[in-house]
């Protein structure tokens, strides 16, 4: 099941100058020098930015020290301490309450510039208790692509369907929309909120509202009009399972297909457009929102002991929160930038730019502490797996099924947000 796509696992913990996340050797010989920590990809690729231009912050030397996996780095930051630590790491969004609650991250203040190029969902994923602790970095989700040979943009989730019925016998399709990357609970959150469904609801000013997060009368509607024929069994447009999606897709047996962004060069390699957009909802204008957490430039409290937090405090405003610094580094590590002005430079490739803009418009967190369960509810991650196949394959009630869901949604917001 996926659950963060924010890094490759890898087994080696050995890194330079670092063994099993300790630190071998003094790391803030001088005063000037801001330690960036980061895994085996941002790392690397950080280092080539710093290095084309390294007066982001006058007077200060910035120094990358790259991990060799994403695991090794998260080991190294929980045993970190003000004598081994960094100065800023390039961390998930879910190290922030831990990392906040053990004193290891610092309160940011970002100015009203640089604060303009973000989302207000950026930030809460950055944030704990309402304090924020980092720059957003880059984009972790899912879009939707269509095959243009076979469909165009489609407006609604009903034109898709019916597109689907109309042509699947001449264009011999085996689905209509289906899920390549992210899986049945992670990728396919996108299908759900289309049809009116969601784990928890988002206000304007990003938080989390306590609003019922399912209508449970009309997500059963619209799954017996939309995804059941007229005895109540799948109509075949979207399969309870991802196993042979991206094949399919690729192959053009399926016009529709939600992607993760850390595989759109499969598809562009295979000769695609990256017309990216959110899964279209019932209504016009209407979008299925997807969890599109970010990365973050993370302030640790460790900057202030070394002597050099305004420095780190200055690298995360003028590097990390600029549109300049986004697009010189996205322009090497080729994720979707979260900074919105960097989203429309001209040398961001299509599909960072797409998997951007599906984020910036139909973009939710990835909120653990309510996803994750709670006394008395159950994991999101199993929940929706097993709602898809109830209604799809086992022919349950798509109403009924729709208010059981409901229930432990309800169950687990109400458990979560005193953890926000």
């Amino acid at each position: 099941m996926i659950r963060n796509r924010f890094g490759k696992v890898a087994a080696a913990v050995v890194a330079t100058g670092l063994i099993s996340g300790v630190v071998t050797a003094p790391v803030h010989a001088a005063s000037n020098t801001i330690i960036v920590w980061a895994d085996e990809t941002r790392g690397p690729n950080l280092q080539k930015v710093i290095a084309a231009k390294g007066d982001w912050v006058p007077g200060y030397t910035i120094k990358i020290v790259p991990f060799s996996s994403f695991d090794a780095l998260n080991a190294a930051f929980g045993n970190a301490t003000a004598l081994t630590g960094p100065d800023i790491v390039v961390g998930a969004n879910d190290w922030v309450p831990t990392g906040a609650k053990e004193g290891k991250l610092a309160p940011v203040t970002l100015s009203s510039s640089v604060r303009a190029n973000f989302t207000a969902n950026n930030f809460f994923d950055l944030s704990y208790k309402g304090v924020l602790y980092g720059v957003p970095l880059d984009v972790n989700n899912v879009a939707m692509i269509y095959n243009p040979k076979l469909t165009g943009k489609p407006a609604t989730f009903g034109q898709m369907v019916n597109f689907y019925l109309t042509n699947k016998a001449a264009d011999k399709l085996t689905a209509g929309l289906c899920i390549a990357g992210g899986g049945m609970s992670w990728g396919a959150e996108s299908v759900l909120s289309a049809l009116g469904g969601a784990p928890y609801v988002m206000t304007p000013t990003g938080s989390v509202s306590t609003a019922n997060p399912i209508d449970p009368a009309a997500l059963g509607a619209n799954i017996s009009k939309l995804l059941l024929d007229k005895n109540g069994k799948s109509n075949g447009f979207f399969p309870a399972t991802d196993t042979g999606c991206k094949t399919a897709f690729l192959a053009g047996t399926v016009p529709y297909a939600v992607i993760g962004n850390w595989e759109w060069q499969d598809y562009v390699k295979a000769g695609f457009d990256m017309n990216l957009m959110p899964v279209p909802g019932i209504l016009h204008g209407h979008n299925g929102a997807a969890f599109a957490s970010v990365s973050g430039a993370l302030l640790t409290t460790f900057a202030a002991a070394h002597g050099v937090d305004q420095g780190a405090k200055s690298l995360l405003n003028n590097f990390f929160g600029s549109a300049a610094g986004a697009v010189a580094y996205e322009n090497i590590e080729l994720r979707p930038p979260a900074n919105k002005k960097a989203q429309k430079d001209a040398t961001i490739t299509a599909a960072q730019k797409g998997f951007g803009k599906a984020g910036a418009i139909a973009g939710i967190p990835q909120i653990g502490a309510i996803l994750n369960g709670a006394p008395g509810g159950k994991s999101f991650w199993d929940l929706l797996p097993a709602f898809w196949t109830d209604v799809l394959v086992n022919g349950k009630d798509p109403v009924a099924s729709a208010q059981k869901l409901d229930t432990f949604f309800q169950t687990n917001v109400a458990a979560g947000i005193p953890q926000l």
